[in-house]
């Protein structure tokens, strides 16, 4: 019969077993997968947390969810030859040797081009990025042949300025009030009317103008009973009436009435468009208070602001195209002012362009853009390659340009530029004639590189 104590010590001793068996497999679940044949790694990873490899199925210890099965083959090519490997673009930790399917989210893997030690010194040390046929037609992505220019001098696009049309100042008037009085009739009631010259504006009622025309009146019967000094001053009562805006029709009228008007009509001087309306029917007013604005809108200036720089490119007396909202075609102006001294806040200068507007379709308020001529480039610039603005890329000081390499795949090589226009850009380095350059797509493409080398430097930073 087995003593208790005998027992006691065979227990410990299997829980002692036990429990190392236990460790050793525990350890055996954070060991890398076995490495099949030819040096292919298999191991069982979770697709959110692709940190964890286990040697078998399972779940997730972070996110309890399904393992799945992950084949790699290794991506280090033949020492001094070019290598293939097909990887994920969402997953560049995946390398296989063919093409296929993601084993993490199921997108195709691309072909990624691995070059040798001397090849990547020679090119930078950067492979190139390969997109998929949906992600080229997705970011329209376009390239063309970058050649050099062969005119003999290359015109660069012209410096745009921003205008706004405004009244022409010189062909503005406004009408005040003569006399104090009541308005009585308002014949204009709203701005941008277009009045004719001697059309009606308003009517007044003044005391002023009752006694000025009785004392005309008088002086007038009184000059032609006895002559002599009454004609001195009946003529000098009618300049008072002159000059209070009563025309030489009216006093005929007048005079052939024989007695006052208490309510004076004022008619336009001008012919043009209602621009200020500054009374209403039935106000009273004082002499000199301000009532109507015309303006006449057979022409119209355009101010633009302009840079010092600029300022010479734009004389007084130039003739300028520009380019007006709603115009099909383009006009033409000549530079009438061009301020003397540069805005205190802003440091621009004021130029104003005057521009001929039959049948006043240019509205005040209407913008314009001002094109200035830009000087042809010297003979130097016959070959220069110049590159569209928006596939430059520019990060800090340094300026990048994306190039196609080969079916779907791209390169970004690192250049250096010159002064360009609005449209273009000289590359003066760093670009050989005949390269095909991505014109369309560029920002695209950096945005892709940034995720990858994000995406690398982050899974080279992880404990597998």
């Amino acid at each position: 019969m087995t003593s208790p104590r005998l027992v006691a010590r065979l227990a410990v001793r299997w829980l002692l077993v036990l429990l190392v068996a236990l460790s050793s497999a525990a350890c055996q679940k954070t060991k890398p997968a076995d490495q099949g044949a030819a040096g292919k790694k298999v191991y069982y990873t979770c697709s959110m947390h692709p940190q964890i490899h286990e040697d078998a199925p399972g779940k997730c210890p972070i996110c309890s969810m399904d393992l799945i099965l992950v084949k790699t083959a290794p991506a280090t090519p033949k020492p001094g030859a070019d290598a293939a490997v097909y990887t994920c673009p969402m997953h560049p930790q995946v390398h296989q040797a063919k093409p296929g399917l993601c084993p993490i989210c199921g997108m195709d893997l691309v072909k990624q081009a691995v070059r040798s030690t001397a090849a990547g010194k020679a090119s930078g040390g950067s492979a190139d990025l390969t997109l998929t046929a949906q992600q080229v037609t997705l970011g329209n992505i376009r390239a063309q042949v970058i050649g050099p220019d062969t005119g003999r001098a290359k015109v660069l696009a012209p410096t745009v300025l921003t205008g706004t049309i405004t009244a022409d100042a010189l062909q503005t008037e406004g009408v005040s009030s003569r006399v104090a009085g009541r308005i009585e009739q308002l014949y204009v009631r709203q701005t941008g009317q277009i009045l004719q010259r001697g059309a009606p504006l308003f009517s007044v009622y003044s005391e002023q103008l009752q006694a000025l025309q009785q004392e005309y009146l008088l002086a007038l019967a009184q000059s032609r009973e006895q002559g002599g000094p009454y004609r001195q001053f009946a003529e000098a009562t009618a300049q008072k009436l002159r000059l209070l805006g009563l025309s030489a029709t009216q006093l005929r009228q007048l005079a052939a009435r024989g007695r006052p008007n208490p309510v004076v009509t004022y008619y336009s001087p001008t012919t043009g468009t209602v621009q200020t309306l500054d009374v209403v029917q039935g106000q009273y007013v004082s002499e000199g208070t301000p009532l109507v604005t015309l303006t006449n809108l057979a022409t119209v200036w355009v101010e633009a602001q302009l840079n010092p720089q600029d300022v010479a490119k734009l004389p007084l007396g130039k003739t300028v195209t520009m380019q007006v909202a709603g115009e099909s075609g383009s006009l033409r102006g000549k530079v009438v002012f061009l301020s003397p001294e540069l805005s205190g806040s802003s440091q621009v200068a004021l130029a104003r362009i005057q521009l001929a507007n039959p049948g006043g379709r240019l509205l005040p308020g209407a913008q314009a853009n001002v094109l200035l001529d830009a000087p042809a480039t010297a003979a130097t610039a016959q070959t220069a390659l110049r590159v569209p603005t928006e596939a430059l890329i520019r990060e800090g000081d340094a300026s990048y340009l994306w190039t196609q390499t080969g079916e779907r795949q791209y390169r970004r090589v690192r250049v250096s530029t010159g002064e360009g226009s609005a449209s273009s850009v000289p590359v003066t380095s760093g670009l050989p004639p005949g390269t095909r350059v991505v014109v369309s797509g560029a920002y695209l493409l950096q945005s892709e590189y940034a995720l990858r080398q994000g995406a690398t430097d982050s899974m080279n930073g992880m404990s597998m």
